[in-house]
Formats: C-alpha cells, sequence, structure tokens
C-alpha cells in the first residue's frame, strides 16, 4: 500500500452527493456547502468556475475541475452572471433571497438544473465526509485546481454519466466507486505535473529506498516500527534511510509514522464505536492511556472529547 492509497482509503466516498446538471443560460451556481472536496466534470457546452477571491477559470468539455472545502466556490455560464442559485451545508438549494428552488430544480434521478434539454451539462461529486487523514492529502491541494482534457484521458467520466441516472440495486455504492477512481486518477495526474508542488510523501513515493519504507508503514500501522527495523527491512544503513527519508520527505520516520498514527486515531474515533484501547492496538499504540496521551499533546484535546465533538 502506498501512501496516495492509504489515504484515500480512508475516509472515502461513502453517500457522495452526486447529481447530473443541465442549464440554459443564463446560468451561475454559488456553492457554500462546505464539503471538504467536490470535483466537476465538464461534458457539454464549458463553464466558469472559480474560488472565493480568486480569477475565474473556463472549463470545456473532457475537464476536471476539484474544489476544496470548506471554501466557497463558483461555477457559472459566464463570469458576470448574477447569482441565481446557492447551494447550502445539507446541498439545500436556494435562490439569493433565500426561497427553496429544490423542487423547481428537480429534473429526476440524479438530475438537476434549470432545463433538462440545456446545453450546458457538468457531472458533480462531493464528499461529504471530512476525516483526519483526509486533511493531510487536502493540505496537498490548492484550494481549486483544474485538470484539461488534453492533460489527461480516462473513461471514467463517461462511465460516471451513465451510472449516475440509473436506479438499481447498490447504485450508491457503484457511485461512490467510480467517484473515488475519478479522484485518484485526476490527482494521480495533478501531482505528475512540475507545478503541482507535490507533497514529499507523494514524490518519495518511486525512490527505491524511501518508497519501500512508506508502503511498510502504511500497511502495517500497528507495528512497533524502528528506524534500525526499517532500514533493516528495506536494505538501507539506519543512517542513510533516516537522512533520504528527511530529505525527501520532509520529516523523519519516526515523526511521518506518528503523524499517521494520530491521524487513523481521529478517523476511527469519529467513524467507528471502537473503544480508545481497540483504537489504541489498530494504530500502534500499547495502552488507551499512550494513545491519549499523544493525541492530546498533537491536538490539544482529549480523544474522548475529539469524538465527542465530532458526533
Amino acid at each position: 500500500m502506498d501512501a496516495l492509497t492509504d489515504l484515500l482509503d480512508g475516509p472515502r466516498a461513502r453517500g457522495a452527493f452526486m447529481l447530473r446538471a443541465t442549464m440554459s443560460p443564463p446560468w451561475s451556481i454559488r456553492c457554500e456547502d462546505r464539503a471538504p472536496l467536490s470535483l466537476v466534470a465538464m461534458v457539454r457546452d464549458h463553464a466558469y468556475v472559480w474560488a472565493e477571491g480568486g480569477d475565474p477559470v473556463r472549463i470545456e468539455p473532457g475537464d476536471i475541475a476539484i474544489a476544496l472545502g470548506p471554501d466557497v466556490y463558483t461555477v457559472a455560464g459566464a463570469p458576470d452572471t448574477p447569482v441565481q442559485v446557492i447551494i447550502k451545508p445539507g446541498q439545500l438549494c436556494t435562490a439569493p433571497d433565500g426561497r427553496s428552488l429544490s423542487e423547481e430544480m428537480d429534473l429526476g434521478m440524479r438530475s438537476w438544473g434549470n432545463d433538462p434539454d440545456g446545453p450546458m451539462e457538468m457531472l458533480i461529486g462531493t464528499y461529504q465526509m471530512r476525516g483526519a487523514v483526509t486533511r493531510r492529502l487536502l493540505a496537498a491541494l490548492p484550494g481549486l485546481l483544474v485538470l484539461t482534457a488534453g492533460s489527461w484521458d480516462s473513461p471514467l467520466v463517461g462511465l460516471l454519466r451513465q451510472e449516475i441516472v440509473k436506479d438499481e440495486p447498490g447504485q450508491e455504492i457503484v457511485l461512490d466507486r467510480l467517484l473515488d477512481l475519478l479522484l485518484i486518477a485526476a490527482l494521480r495526474t495533478w501531482f505528475s505535473r512540475p507545478e503541482a508542488e507535490a507533497p514529499g510523501w507523494y514524490r518519495a513515493h518511486g525512490d527505491p529506498v524511501v518508497g519501500p519504507a512508506l508502503r511498510l508503514l502504511h500497511e502495517n500501522l500497528a507495528h512497533p516500527w524502528t528506524v534500525a527495523e526499517l532500514a533493516a527491512k528495506v536494505g538501507a544503513s539506519r543512517a542513510a534511510l533516516a537522512q533520504r527519508f528527511g530529505r525527501l520527505v520532509g520529516e523523519t520516520p519516526m515523526a511521518y509514522l506518528t503523524g499517521l498514527r494520530l491521524a487513523q486515531a481521529a478517523d476511527l474515533l469519529r467513524e467507528t464505536d471502537a473503544t480508545l484501547e481497540a483504537v489504541a492496538r489498530q494504530v500502534g499504540y500499547g495502552t488507551a492511556f499512550a494513545l491519549s496521551t499523544a493525541f492530546k499533546r498533537e491536538r490539544g484535546v482529549s480523544p474522548q472529547d475529539y469524538r465527542a465533538r465530532s458526533g
């Protein structure tokens, strides 16, 4: 398992908000839903997307836009079109004056817009769950990124377009997994670009020494790792691994492991009913007390308080 796989395999899409939008101009949608991440795939015509205070970016068919929350972003047919629709938390759809537009813009199964035959068509997938491991990934991304059709090639948008309007058994799971695949494909493409400034843990994945070390840590988080054992596993000296790991990843192997363990613990506290003892064992702490001490030192709150606030 590599770092990107592990980060996306934690709080991945579960019951993601998905829809197919068709619009006729003029149209403008302001998203204030505070979702951690939304993906917009352009199918027909064009649109402009921009984060609050940023410059509009035109997206064409085949382009992908990824917007990070909780920041506000806008998608419109033209940058100067006044906002007509506001999406609020819980995917509540209103006009600027607060009037509900949910029924008016409902076009059927996961379909939405001001015109069922409108020239503009886009697919929107929104991750509604926020977890600590995901934050490690989101911290490596800009508030808004756009991939043009010419920079990547994937059949996933077409497949998602076919599946998004179906109403069959297990359809939500199918859509969640397709959204995950589309996001992973987009992020792999993004991180491969020089302007992306990929995080150290991603760049180090291809290193013959640090890459295997990272995979070992992610594959067996609960193991009582030491730098010496990790170095022996990857065929390097302790000093060589420590130096190389720090240069490529930006922190020591044990600091990286600690951050990963506490992030995973935060997800388990938020997403499961596991006892603190069970969480501690899963992430490599011998006792609940040891986890509590490290967790409070890192996050400023106890695991119990964190779970209560998350709930």
